[in-house]
């Protein structure tokens, strides 16, 4: 026994940049040099093996089982701790099956159904009234979280520069909020596409209490079957769909894009980026996002510039994914004992590790959170100023 964990303990010393307490059964153990900042309670010890083969899904799994504890707030803790995955262990060969799974149509919407198709009952716990799971944009710091919600739709709107009686396509539309925002404000006419058949049921029954059936319509459609629609777009916007794409996909996401895009028709794309390109995190993919890629922003902009998508504004908003997060699992806690009614205490704790855990990358600018607005080919009637 000793030997096992003089063996975590040594794995865990190069993770010193923050100094935190492991307690072990035979006492504590102090990792960097300091006062330490959070305190690990380890129940059980990992194997070795395993922290080898994948450190994320080893520790990951070994909160979401109660082994290990974090005393005090876990995002202060993963904030200081996950700025360090670098030094994470993954052997990619043994992973090959989580990390590079198939892009095939059949098995991308099982993968994005099992996330969104959890039910609409468990993300209106903790999302905000309009139920947008996706970046918030906190235009004053008391903002509350429906605010900022509200204000990123407003936003992406205005980057649209919409007018009366265009025709509007979300790509990965959601609940749907921001199409029925754009048809209220702007008289747009707006087609949602989505894999989801819980936020298709869900939208649809938006569009029919805000008496919107003339001006909406959703459909159950994969993104490459766009071009099949012979349907033409004043305007198109994606939000938060395509880290679902696939890496070796993007290109094939932007044609289908530009295929059902006006000539100089603007396109506004808010997606989850990396400063690099990698295959992702073990343990998001095996048990949050399976299949989920982060594209680096430098591919996007070098697939838009071979397809003549000409780029007009780049926004970060990665501090305001991080508030948001912060704000979904403040949500999430309060109604914690009814998710593990719900569903039971492991799938809560791996909720919360989650939305934690991807505040505290944001906040060390391992992910950011980008807003692209492209044109398809030359425009030049477009207002001038950046904020039109």
């Amino acid at each position: 026994m000793k030997l096992v964990e003089n063996e975590f303990i040594k794995f865990m010393e190069k993770f010193d940049e923050n100094p935190f307490r492991i307690i072990l059964e035979d006492g504590e153990h102090l990792i960097g040099d300091g006062e330490p900042a959070f305190t690990v309670k380890i129940n059980k010890i990992p194997k070795m093996m395993d922290m080898l083969t994948s450190t994320s899904i080893t520790l990951g799994e070994a909160y979401m089982n109660g082994d290990i504890e974090i005393e005090g707030d876990l995002y202060t803790a993963l904030n200081m701790f996950l700025g360090q995955m670098g030094k994470f262990s993954t052997d990619t060969k043994k992973l090959k099956n989580i990390i590079f799974t198939s892009k095939s149509k059949a098995n991308q919407k099982k993968e994005v159904s099992s996330h969104y198709d959890i039910g609409n009952d468990f993300y209106k716990m903790w999302l905000d009234e309009t139920m947008s799971y996706s970046c918030g944009y906190f235009k004053n710091e008391n903002d509350t979280l429906y605010q900022a919600q509200c204000n990123k739709v407003d936003r992406i709107l205005e980057k649209l520069n919409l007018s009366d009686g265009m025709t509007l396509c979300d790509i990965g539309c959601g609940w749907g909020f921001l199409l029925i925002e754009a048809a209220k404000k702007y008289n747009i006419k707006g087609v949602g596409i989505t894999l989801s058949k819980e936020q298709k049921a869900k939208f649809e029954q938006r569009i029919k209490e805000e008496n919107l059936s003339d001006r909406l319509e959703v459909k159950l459609l994969d993104y490459r079957d766009l071009p099949k629609q012979h349907m033409e777009f004043d305007r198109v916007v994606s939000v938060g769909m395509i880290e679902h794409v696939g890496r070796g996909n993007y290109e094939e996401f932007m044609q289908c894009v530009k295929s059902v895009l006006k000539q100089g028709g603007v396109f506004v794309l808010h997606f989850i980026s990396a400063l690099k390109e990698y295959p992702g995190d073990a343990w998001v993919k095996k048990y949050i996002f399976p299949g989920g890629v982060i594209p680096s922003l430098r591919e996007i902009m070098q697939i838009a510039g071979e397809l003549r998508f000409y780029t007009v504004d780049v926004e970060s908003l990665r501090r305001h994914y991080n508030k948001t997060l912060l704000c979904w699992n403040e949500n999430f806690q309060q109604h914690r004992v009814e998710v593990v009614e719900m569903f039971d205490e492991k799938f809560a704790r791996m909720w919360e590790l989650y939305l934690c855990a991807c505040a505290a990358t944001f906040m060390n600018g391992i992910i950011d959170l980008h807003q692209i607005v492209f044109t398809n080919d030359v425009n030049n009637e477009l207002p001038m100023t950046r904020w039109y």
